[in-house]
């Protein structure tokens, strides 16, 4: 079971609703919205998905760290974690 399984709803609840944001986006592009418009979208679309992120890193931690912590082989699980979260503040 991964380790998102509580928030799995509400993950895909945000998801969709960013699926819809960025629908939005190609409708402003197709109609020649004003540039500043769009970017504040992208924006908007781009802070939704870090906050998904974040939530998943979190759900992450609190299981599959903590249960590989628990088992004495947390190095790996660790390092993966941090590989997760420099890919993501560098993105």
């Amino acid at each position: 079971m991964p380790g998102y399984a509580k928030d799995k709803q509400l993950i895909r609840g945000r998801l969709n609703r960013i699926a819809g944001q960025v629908a939005g986006l190609q409708r402003m592009v197709e109609d020649d919205r004003y540039c500043i418009d769009v970017l504040t979208q992208v924006s908007a679309v781009k802070a939704a998905l870090e906050s998904v992120a974040l939530l998943l890193l979190a759900d992450h931690t609190a299981s599959c760290v903590a249960e590989a912590i628990r088992a004495g082989d947390g190095s790996d699980k660790v390092r993966e974690l941090n590989g997760a979260v420099e890919r993501l503040v560098r993105g």
